[in-house]
């Protein structure tokens, strides 16, 4: 399914952001256009999925004209999706089997450019470790790079290579900027690996990480945040993770640069899988598709 799309003013207001925090913006012959430009885009959508009282979709966007020029990658969901949510069931833990409300959303192949292949929509009704950072109730986006059926097969506690692909981390030059590994200190990725995620890095400028990481006074309640992940040496996905209260806020919020949100996110000089990837992450409500969507944005071609 596709249909004519006009984004918001995001990119320009994301770039802006990103000067602010030092994360640089591409902006070369291999970057995506400007999408508050003139020229139209479209939107592709994939297979809907039900959750709550709602529905929840996949969708990419390019440009109109070049649709080989990705713009959006994201997920979609109705107003309904707020309602009717699980009340039981827990999110993510260490030594779990995996996640207990999760949706597999697939990208409609033919209208996808990027790297990204599906995306994991977990819905963690308590939210997830660790304990007084991110236990609210969230949701995790993940976009995965890697088919499904190759996570399920490796990224597994029953796979005998779980413990060495888990602390077989990704070159430095692959490591997005200002990243680590989400763990106590000197614990091994495999003690912390997540079963059908993989290790978790997080950006250290994070405000609801700065207690853990020995700043106090820079702590900020978990609203939104955005998490890299690696398996075997390679980063296998990008995830937003988002509050429910957070993007329900949205559809009231009268300032349009709240209602859509971009934040900047760390990327890496090398990608072991060259192709389109984020330089920005977008939180927004479409009051007129009664929509909230949480989307890769900024999206820059790189080797």
């Amino acid at each position: 399914m596709s249909t004519s799309f006009r984004p918001s003013r995001s990119t320009l207001r994301a770039a802006a952001l990103a000067a602010v925090a030092g994360v640089a913006v591409i902006a070369t012959a291999d970057a995506a256009p400007d999408a508050t430009a003139a020229s139209p885009t479209r939107i592709h959508y994939g297979a809907s999925l039900p959750l709550g009282r709602g529905k929840v979709r996949p969708y990419v966007v390019v440009d109109a004209q070049r649709a080989d020029v990705p713009l959006e990658i994201g997920v979609a969901l109705d107003e309904a999706v707020m309602e009717g949510l699980p009340t039981t069931g827990m999110g993510h833990a260490v030594g779990h089997k995996g996640p207990d409300h999760e949706l597999a959303l697939v990208f409609p192949t033919a209208n996808n450019p990027t790297p990204f292949k599906w995306a994991s929509l977990n819905w963690n009704v308590g939210g997830h470790e660790p304990p007084g950072v991110y236990d609210t109730p969230h949701f995790d986006f993940h976009f995965y790079t890697i088919d499904k059926a190759e996570r399920d097969r490796r990224i597994v506690l029953a796979n005998p290579q779980f413990a060495a692909e888990a602390d077989r981390l990704p070159a430095d030059e692959l490591r997005p900027a200002h990243n680590l590994v989400l763990g106590p200190p000197g614990a091994a990725p495999s003690a912390i690996a997540v079963p059908l995620m993989g290790v978790h890095w997080v950006d250290r400028r994070s405000p609801e990480l700065q207690g853990m990481l020995g700043n106090p006074q820079g702590v900020r309640p978990f609203t939104a945040t955005f998490i890299y992940g690696s398996w075997d040496g390679q980063f296998i996905f990008a995830e937003p993770m988002v509050t429910r209260a957070y993007l329900m806020a949205k559809r009231t919020a009268t300032d349009p640069a709240v209602r859509d949100e971009v934040r900047p996110v760390g990327t890496a000089a090398r990608h072991a899988v060259p192709g389109w990837y984020p330089g920005a992450y977008r939180i927004a409500y479409d009051a007129a598709a009664k929509e909230y969507r949480v989307a890769l944005v900024q999206l820059a071609k790189r080797d």
